[in-house]
């Protein structure tokens, strides 16, 4: 089934925001082969096993993307309840001793023989489908009652609870900022956001700041050259990697901070690999990319709240928030502008669980453009 433009060329989904994400899935093919190739040769004998695992990812990726064009939006709207009860499963299950799978300290993989699901990536995705499909069910309750706004909040403390047991901090800030993102571009009254988004911020300083760790990572934020051959390392050595990059790179392949210098290279700190090789110009054009992506995805939101579609609108504005807060997470981790925080780049890094979603998340923006574009001419040959 495809959509006749005017012009009589029959385009099916969004071109624009396509070539976007091919783009920018092929740049992170490349660079995850660039910077996994020596400690893929140390760790598996061979230079290319992390490439082909990646690799992999993107046919899995992309073959559940082609599924999810297919279902319509409204099927997410009224499976909302069995998407809920879903995310709470996946973040209890992940906490069972012989279930979940530690790695690097921290509880957030269910192991499934020869691969794992990472739980919190797929809550993220989850929680903006009930959440969209809340603030539309219970409008009016929303903007006339603080009851409205409660609601959503003792779920969201709920899924914070449980990410915190794993721990997942990176998740918490993540899905946090989408669902404050979501109720305020829902419609609610100003003297009802402002105390939630008050003690939301209250909230998750306290828990930065709660335990050791994070306490000493915010010191080390603040002055990573103090701790530079300790809790400091990994930043300082991301920050000698732009430093190293200068405006146009040392060349594809020619990092030096990916021999064993810089941790987490192929996966959290791809990005400063990428500065590294291409230069401060090869970084810009990438957050250019993703700042199309992230337009193209709030002006998908827009035509459909302009058709009427309140759900599917929201639910763009949410895919938006929930890839533009990881991704301003990650590279602002990856210039020192934030404290560390283990989350992947969108499209870029190494990671399947990752790679899955996003491809979902994109492959349902395609599909909500798709149906704005339908209604559109439907309501075009009604005049």
């Amino acid at each position: 089934m495809a959509i006749r433009r005017r012009d009589g060329i029959r385009c099916p989904v969004d071109l624009f925001l396509l070539i976007i994400v091919v783009i920018l899935t092929t740049i992170g093919v490349v660079m995850v082969a660039s910077a996994s190739s020596d400690i893929s040769n140390r760790m598996y004998g061979s230079p290319f096993y992390l490439l082909a695992k990646h690799m992999v990812f993107v046919a899995v990726g992309l073959g559940i993307a082609c599924s999810t064009l297919l279902v319509p939006i409204r099927f997410w709207q009224e499976m909302d309840w069995l998407l809920l009860t879903v995310t709470f499963a996946l973040l209890l299950v992940v906490l069972i001793p012989g279930i979940g799978r530690e790695v690097n300290g921290s509880i957030r993989w269910i192991s499934l023989g020869s691969f794992s699901i990472q739980s919190s990536e797929f809550v993220k995705l989850f929680i903006i489908i009930y959440v969209s499909a809340y603030l539309v069910r219970t409008k009016e309750q929303l903007l006339n009652q603080w009851l409205g706004v409660a609601k959503p909040i003792v779920l969201l403390a709920a899924v914070v609870v449980l990410l915190l047991m794993e721990p997942d901090f990176g998740a918490v800030v993540v899905i946090t900022v989408s669902v404050l993102g979501l109720i305020f571009l829902a419609g609610v009254p100003l003297h009802q956001f402002l105390p939630v988004i008050t003690l939301s911020s209250l909230t998750v300083s306290c828990i930065a700041i709660w335990q050791p760790y994070r306490l000493q990572r915010l010191i080390t934020f603040a002055d990573p050259w103090e701790h530079q051959y300790t809790s400091g390392y990994q930043l300082t050595q991301a920050l000698i990697a732009f430093g190293r990059g200068e405006w146009f790179g040392l060349g594809l392949g020619n990092s030096i901070q990916k021999l064993f210098f810089l941790p987490e290279a192929h996966t959290d700190f791809l990005f400063s690999i990428l500065a590294e090789e291409l230069g401060a110009v090869g970084a810009i054009v990438v957050i250019a990319l993703f700042v199309c992506l992230i337009c193209r995805a709030l002006w998908i939101g827009k035509r459909a709240h302009e058709n009427g579609e309140e759900f599917t609108g929201l639910l763009a504005y949410g895919i938006a928030l929930l890839l533009s807060s990881q991704i301003i997470i990650n590279i602002g981790v990856n210039l020192g502008l934030l404290p560390t925080k283990g989350l992947t780049l969108p499209f870029i890094s190494y990671g399947g669980n990752s790679l899955v979603v996003c491809s979902i998340l994109i492959a349902i923006l395609l599909r909500i453009d798709y149906e704005n574009r339908n209604e559109a001419l439907h309501k075009g040959s009604i005049h």
